[in-house]
This record gives structure tokens, sequence and C-alpha cells, in this order.
């Protein structure tokens, strides 16, 4: 028995798109006939059957929205997911919380299976790997397919959908400055997330902040790596090797080990020593001493934008309704890990 084809596979053969393959099977007006001849000949050819539970899957608002984060001990994503949800239950929707782990392969994975008919859309941040790899076709794919996208926090700029941002440069522009109001000549920078788009733009604000007020750029005090595995000796060296008065960490776990290794190394903070940290969890603002101060990324308040855009775009009787780019200020929390030199 032949293999029956997918609409995938016959929209890759013949170059098309999968909407496309769609609409001609389908008899649509906005398909030219030779195109239309060409697709259904080819269909029968390789033994196409349409699936027709799948489209009336399809066809029906299941009203349910998949929702895929990276890393589920992240803080910031539990409180974005958190937003989402509120106002997905305002609004009647349920949610489906998936984990990429960071991977490629699950992230698509989950995106196929999901876009069988289970959910209306989704709302994601994208994977460490993808973003390593600029591999962004499987979100292109599910676009292309009928199912709308809004990507938070970590973005891929080459994908067309609806994006919720923070101001990462700006913020980490304004936090190195405040480092250098308060005195701070000799800042260290701390990221175990350089190959993010979040972590890119985070450091160069802090690079940017350095220039505007002609301080000279100590590469021995930047430490910009995409793995926290061997984070913690090269802050240590940092420590040992060099006279520090002031730290941008571009990550919670960052911020977390640099305060723990300076009071280790004998630094009385914020002393001698201040310390600002992106992101605001539960951690860094209650369980250490002196507790730190941070760039608070309002993960709630993503969450909930996030979800009214899609609740929007699929509820919308306008078919070609332009999409966003929301940006989220974030605020500076100041705690005891800084004050005036």
């Amino acid at each position: 028995m032949k293999a029956k084809a997918t609409l995938k596979q016959i929209a890759k053969e013949l170059n098309v798109s999968v909407s496309t393959v769609s609409k001609a099977l389908n008899d649509s007006p906005e398909i030219s006939e030779s195109t239309k001849i060409k697709i259904k000949e080819y269909a029968k050819l390789k033994n196409y059957k349409p699936n027709v539970i799948g489209l009336n899957l399809k066809n029906r608002k299941t009203k349910t929205i998949g929702v895929i984060i990276p890393n589920i001990l992240n803080s910031f994503f539990a409180k974005v997911f958190s937003g989402i949800e509120k106002v997905a239950d305002e609004k009647g929707y349920n949610v489906i919380m998936c984990i990429s782990n960071e991977s490629l392969e699950k992230e698509a994975h989950t995106l196929e299976m999901l876009s069988n008919g289970t959910i209306d859309g989704f709302i994601l941040s994208v994977s460490e790997e993808a973003q390593k790899l600029h591999e962004y076709n499987h979100f292109k794919e599910i676009i292309n397919d009928g199912t709308p996208i809004v990507m938070f926090d970590r973005i891929a700029d080459g994908v067309e959908c609806d994006k919720v941002i923070v101001d990462d440069f700006d913020s980490a522009l304004n936090s190195t400055q405040h480092l250098i109001n308060l005195g701070c000549k000799n800042i260290a920078l701390f990221s175990s997330v350089d190959n993010l788009s979040v972590g890119k733009l985070r450091a160069e604000g802090y690079l940017k902040a350095l220039e505007n007020n002609n301080i000279p750029v100590n590469e021995n005090l930047i430490i910009r790596t995409d793995s926290e595995a061997h984070l913690k000796d090269k802050i240590k060296a940092v420590f040992d090797n060099n006279k520090i008065d002031g730290i941008f960490a571009l990550d919670e776990n960052d911020s977390v080990a640099a305060l723990k290794i300076g009071l280790k190394k004998g630094y009385k903070i914020p002393k001698e020593l201040s310390i600002i940290g992106f992101a605001d969890g539960i951690l860094a603002s209650r369980r250490l001493s002196p507790s730190l101060t941070t760039v608070s990324q309002h993960g709630i308040e993503i969450g909930e934008v996030a979800a009214k855009l899609l609740i929007d775009r699929l509820e919308s009787k306008e078919e070609d309704l332009p999409y966003e780019t929301v940006v989220i200020k974030t605020k500076l929390k100041e705690r005891e890990s800084t004050r005036k030199l």
C-alpha cells in the first residue's frame, strides 16, 4: 500500500505554501486554475487523502492557547505564564503549557503536535538552541499554516508575528549609568546568556553607558558566556585579578553568584561594591542578604499583553491585521546591594 502524502509534503515538493495546497484542493477562487490542476494531479499521484477529523478540528475554535516556555525553573517565565493564564481565564480560553528545555527539536515537535487542531494559537519565548543556530523555519511554517504566534522576551527578528519585549538595551544602559552615578569606576559585566538576543542587547547597553561616560572598556572585567557551568570560576578570577567597585549581572543566576562570591572574597556590599542584577525573582529580592538591587521585567504584565494580542487576533474579523511589537518598560528596584560610594 502506498503511503499517504501530507499537505506539508505536497507543498514542499511543489515549492508552494501549505495554505496554497489546502486552498487549491478545496477549489478556492483565490488560486488560479492552472495551479489547482497541478496540485490536484500531484495530490492524486501521491495518494493524498484529506484528514476529515483534522479538518473539522482546524475549522472549529478550540478556545485553547498553547504556551511554550524554554525553562520551567526561571521565575520570570513563571510570572509571564501567570499573566497569560489570568487574561485567558477572563476571556474564556484554556491554556496548555509545554517546556522546550532550550531544545530546537522539542520546540519544533511541540509546535507541530499542538497545531493539528488542539490549540488556536501559540505564545512562546524562543529556545536557546534556536537562537544560537538562527533556525526559525518551524515558526514560519506554523504561521503560514494559519496558526498565529505571539513571541515574548526572546524573539526571532526574521519571523513576522506579534511580539512583546522589554527595553533590554535601555534597561542595561540605565542600570550601568546608575552604577556610574553612585561613583563606580570599575564596573564588571557578568553574563551567561550571551547567545540569547536579550543577553546581547543588555551587553550592548552596558558598553554604551561606558562610552557615554568616557570610561575605557576593560575586557578583564567582562565575562560573556553562553553557559553557567564555568561562570563561577570566571567570576572568581575577575575578583582575584582586578579591582572592581560595581557589577552589572545580566541574569538572575549571574547576579546571585556575583553577590555570594563577592562576599566570600571579603567585599563589603554595598560599602565597597555595588551590584545590580537583571530579573526580579524571589531569590534575589527576599532570600539573599544583602538583598539585590534588580531590573524588574514585569513578567505578569508581559504575559497579560501577549495573551491580549493573541486573543484579539483570534477574534478579529480582519484577515490582514497588522502585526504589533509592544515594548514593556522595566523598572530598577533599589535594595541593599547598591549605595553611593
